[in-house]
């Protein structure tokens, strides 16, 4: 037997080109010419892919009683396979290990009624190979299967195959003679109705990508794209070649039709990790996070699996001092691994944890800054509509394709992750300074979704004295508060559609403690604290603080909470410093216009152009400003009254018309004062005297 293991890739060097952009895109390319099972109508696989397939296969199928069986599957299959370093191979074994699961039922009485069993003689331990090979032999229209030249073959895969083969005609006949006794025109047509839904949403699902603004803009993004030939439309229901949108509810990601899966490929923008496929689900659970955070707040995300999850949750973080910790990594060459994948995405600020997130204590003094908890729980799954991919890409458990391939869960194994999800969050509930827990699944069973949040609520630590959680509707970019499922639940939930996988997701944040309530003035001298208010001065003014010394000032017995105290208060009761003049504004608006050339002067005018004004009037505007300036550097204010003066009447060579009094001509300017009442009458023709010798400049000659 020629050893299979040399052609296969290298444990977590394997594990880790599923995760990159190429190869994850290669696997999402691999149905390019489709058939009816979505596997594709195609001249065979590898031997190698055959015997992965049938290793995964044996790990999932469903074992019957020892009675009802008439096939013996042996205790083991062929031998264990690691997983390829090429991902359009991993995907195709395991796309063909869930197909002949699907099918199991059928292929085994194909088997029995052709005859095949017990008239070949072959060991238990191929019967995985057999029955992996038998549903890929009928796909194929129980054609020959083509051999590259340059594949090795595999001893064990060519006997299964040349058996096969020479039972093709009483293959083929029991396949009919099945078909017709399900009135089926199809072998498609067999299957429960759920998983034929759940294929044909599979196979018109578009890609959802997200943008890594750590190497890219999405504005750089659409121009490129335009480059390559795509349009840019607005939804979905509008795809026509080669077209994409942005997505209704992530500004950051965008969309693709399926039908473009080859194509893009082929765009450098994947390879070189600036676009990322991705489920919808968990873009946005990394969003609801975001919208929780503050610019120093960390986060806790739990569930390892979802790898590319953790990348999208760093790179939305990345403009702040925020660090992602990632809990479960046990081995140390995955560490390296990851490590590697970040640094290529540009991740910065995620730390690795080698602990279960149950084994974490909430006191641990890396977590203290820890603010919101992602938690992406195992679940069952059954909101996804490509199995396969979905598992490729989280790195979940390939056992979940077993219940995916029947459309349901089994009652025990649902009771089994609903507990793990429970003892998950109520563990999450006991991290004191977390403030927030962000929870998601992809399930459509009400166990593991509105029950078990109703369960967590409920729940809290004997003896504690840290504030409960509450349900909190998520906050997306894009999303109306009418796409929340009710005001009354506050969930997002989508169920499993055409355009999208299923998806559930709750935010629980934690209630505010009466005794710690944040006022306004708490709000602002906080601001000020952090520095949020540079550029103000915060100089007093000198009236008001000659205010506060005739004060009776508190008494010190309230400790430092009144320091505090009256420092917010001194924050808050200081006088505006730019723009000193506004006082004077306010107080001597301007009042009813009067004919001619009066001029209100409400705030220190600019000049642009050299004055034409005499010499006198110069001299009499510039002088205010430069006492005003000199103020503002010494920290003083000055409030500025306007004063009118009256300029003699215009006297022209030819007499007015109609015998009209000639209109007199008068205008302001500011002096010194100390009182509030500044209101003058811009109507008085008198000349007011100034307080200020040389207040009024009479013009030596008439206004001209």
């Amino acid at each position: 037997m020629h050893n299979a293991t040399r052609r296969s890739g290298e444990g977590v060097a394997g594990e880790m080109a599923a995760v990159g952009p190429p190869a994850l895109a290669e696997a999402q390319g691999s149905g390019q010419e489709q058939g009816a099972s979505g596997l594709g109508q195609r001249s065979g696989h590898q031997d190698s892919v055959y015997v992965k397939a049938a290793e995964i296969f044996h790990n999932i199928r469903t074992e019957k009683p020892a009675g009802n069986s008439r096939i013996n599957y042996g205790n083991q299959p062929l031998h264990t396979f690691p997983d390829f370093r090429n991902g359009k191979s991993q995907h195709w074994a395991y796309e063909l290990a869930f197909s002949t699961l699907k099918y199991q039922d059928i292929l085994e009485n194909i088997l029995l009624d052709s005859c095949f069993y017990p008239t070949v003689p072959l060991p238990a331990d191929l019967t995985s190979l057999v029955v992996v090979m038998l549903y890929d032999f009928q796909d194929r229209k129980f054609q020959a299967r083509l051999i590259s030249d340059n594949e090795e073959p595999i001893a064990e895969v060519q006997e299964v195959e040349n058996h096969l083969s020479s039972f093709k005609t009483k293959l083929a006949a029991a396949l009919a003679r099945c078909r017709i006794k399900h009135d089926a025109l199809s072998i498609d047509s067999i299957l429960p109705e759920m998983v034929r839904k759940q294929e044909q949403r599979a196979s018109t699902l578009p890609l959802y990508v997200w943008i890594n603004s750590c190497k890219t803009s999405p504005e750089d993004i659409y121009i490129i794209l335009k480059k390559e030939g795509f349009t840019k439309v607005n939804s979905v229901t509008e795809f026509v070649g080669k077209s994409f949108c942005v997505d209704q509810h992530c500004p950051d990601v965008i969309v693709f039709p399926s039908y473009l899966k080859s194509e893009l490929l082929n765009i450098d923008l994947f390879t070189e990790y600036k676009l990322l496929f991705q489920d919808k689900s968990r873009s946005l659970a990394v969003h609801s996070v975001k919208a929780l955070l503050n610019m120093d707040d960390d986060i806790l995300l739990v569930n390892m699996g979802s790898w590319l999850t953790v990348a999208h949750m760093s790179v939305l973080t990345n403009q702040s001092s925020s660090k992602v910790f990632v809990c479960g990594i046990k081995s140390q060459g995955k560490e390296v691994e990851l490590k590697n994948l970040y640094t290529n995405i540009g991740c910065e600020n995620i730390e690795l944890l080698r602990e279960n997130f149950t084994a974490l204590e909430p006191k641990d003094q890396r977590l203290q800054k820890v603010k919101v908890i992602l938690l992406l729980p195992r679940c069952s799954g059954l909101g996804v509509s490509n199995p396969v991919e979905f598992i490729l890409s989280e790195h979940e458990d390939s056992v979940l394709l077993k219940e995916l391939s029947q459309g349901s869960i089994a009652e025990e194994k649902l009771h089994v992750l609903v507990q793990e999800q429970l003892d998950q969050l109520k563990h999450a509930m006991q991290f004191n300074k977390a403030q927030a827990i962000v929870y998601c699944t992809c399930s459509v069973y009400p166990e593991e979704n509105e029950v078990v949040i109703k369960k967590a609520l409920e729940f809290r630590a004997e003896g504690s004295k840290i504030q409960p959680y509450r349900l909190s509707p998520p906050v997306l970019p894009l999303c109306s508060v009418s796409e929340i499922q009710s005001s009354a639940s506050k969930f997002f939930k989508m169920e499993p559609s055409d355009i999208t996988n299923g998806c559930f997701l709750a935010v629980l944040t934690r209630e505010k403690d009466p005794a710690e309530t944040v006022s306004v003035k708490d709000i602002l001298a906080r601001a000020a604290a952090k520095g949020l208010l540079d550029g103000i001065e915060l100089t007093k003014s000198p009236r008001r603080e000659k205010k506060k010394k005739s004060k009776t000032s508190l008494p010190k017995t309230c400790g430092s909470s009144t320091g505090s105290q009256l420092k917010i208060t001194e924050f808050l009761n200081r006088g505006p410093t730019l723009g000193s003049e506004a006082p004077a504004a306010k107080a001597g608006g301007p009042g009813p216009q009067k004919s001619g050339s009066t001029r209100n002067f409400s705030q220190v005018p600019k000049f642009s152009k050299p004055s034409t004004d005499p010499p006198a009037v110069q001299s009499s505007l510039s002088a205010p400003i430069r006492a005003s300036e000199r103020s503002r550097l010494e920290g003083k204010m000055v409030v500025l009254k306007p004063v009118e003066i009256v300029l003699p009447p215009v006297l022209l060579p030819f007499s007015s018309p109609q015998g009209k009094a000639p209109t007199p001509h008068c205008y302001y300017r500011w002096v010194r004062t100390s009182g509030h009442n500044l209101l003058t009458s811009s109507g008085s023709k008198k000349l007011e005297k100034a307080k200020e010798p040389g207040t009024a400049v009479r013009h030596p000659r008439p206004w001209l």
